[in-house]
């Protein structure tokens, strides 16, 4: 099996995905995933794809991600791992769609207007 190369993206984070055979080892920026992200929660999240489409410890994921913070980033690379192993078996589609791993996140940070304090929130108003 050849490297299958995708990419997964939540909020402002970017991730590119390279899934491969091998021994369930996933490493992110050349760091291992349990040094990059320090929580269980992240860890989780990153096993997630594995753990419905029992395909645990049979692919390697090389990882590198830019932008947003570890959550996005961790949404992002789950994003990117669902989308390879839909592609190595279409069958993996039926698991993994009803959890929402193949769905893109639409939801980003609205942006300030001019005028106002924040995106929504408004200078003091005075009548008087």
């Amino acid at each position: 099996m050849a490297t299958i190369h995708t990419i997964g993206r939540r909020k402002t984070a970017v991730a590119r995905v390279f899934l491969s055979e091998g021994n369930g080892q996933i490493t992110i920026n050349k760091r291992p995933a349990a040094e990059y992200f320090t929580t269980e929660i992240l860890l989780g999240k990153l096993a997630q794809p594995f753990d419905l489409t029992g395909t645990k410890g049979t692919f390697d994921v090389v990882a590198t991600v830019v932008g947003g913070g570890i959550n996005g980033q961790a949404e992002a690379i789950r994003l990117g791992i669902s989308r390879a192993l839909c592609e190595i078996n279409p069958e993996y589609r039926a698991a993994l769609k009803p959890e929402g791993l193949l769905t893109r996140d639409p939801r980003m940070v609205e942006r300030k207007k001019f005028g106002q304090k924040k995106a929504r929130k408004r200078f003091q108003f005075s009548k008087r």
